[in-house]
């Protein structure tokens, strides 16, 4: 069966997907892609222009799900904003297992392309600034003094976790990350 030129970019971005989290952006040529995705080079290049066409497309559908699961998880408004950030903490716990994680594809592609005006660059960039924008909103909710201090430290929280998840495991430092979040909420509400 045929598929649609919407499905075919679909499938072409789910194996690039796979294929530059687990083996990296500059790893993993367009040929690949396409051969995995069971289509031919000129068909890839039909729906992206560029690899960097395809990096950028990537990002941004990765950070739209990512996005998806924050919301999902965070999003019940008649749970307080505690735990709602903690419910966070605890999803990632179980998102960085080392078979579901090799770390945060944001910080992988950030790593991978340095040039702050390149569209993947810039696309996995505005992903982390918002998730420091909803832990301050968040932080805002549960009635902290200063929700900007206070949504520094959960990112830097979480997305220590997401660093030192691939070179010491889900049972380094990242597990303590929900504790240190707890600390950090105790802290910004008792003062």
């Amino acid at each position: 069966m045929r598929r649609s030129a919407a499905e075919t970019r679909e499938r072409l971005l789910e194996v690039a997907h796979d294929l530059f989290y687990w083996q990296g952006i500059r790893g993993v040529g367009v040929d690949r892609i396409a051969a995995a995705a069971g289509v031919a080079p000129t068909t890839l290049y039909r729906l992206f222009a560029s690899k960097d066409d395809l990096i950028t497309a990537y990002v941004t559908r990765a950070d739209g799900l990512y996005k998806e699961w924050f919301e999902t998880t965070a999003g019940d408004e008649d749970r307080p904003a505690r735990a709602r950030i903690l419910a966070l903490f605890d999803e990632q716990t179980e998102q960085i297992r080392p078979d579901r994680c090799r770390g945060c594809p944001f910080l992988m592609a950030l790593a991978e392309l340095p040039d702050s005006a390149h569209p993947a660059h810039q696309a996995a960039a505005g992903t982390k600034r918002w998730v420091r924008a909803r832990f301050a909103e968040l932080a805002a909710s549960a009635g902290v003094a200063d929700p900007q201090a206070v949504a520094d430290q959960l990112a830097l929280a979480f997305e220590g976790a997401y660093a030192s998840v691939q070179a010491l495991g889900a049972d380094g430092p990242a597990r303590r990350a929900r504790r240190l979040a707890e600390l950090i909420l105790d802290a910004a509400t008792s003062s």
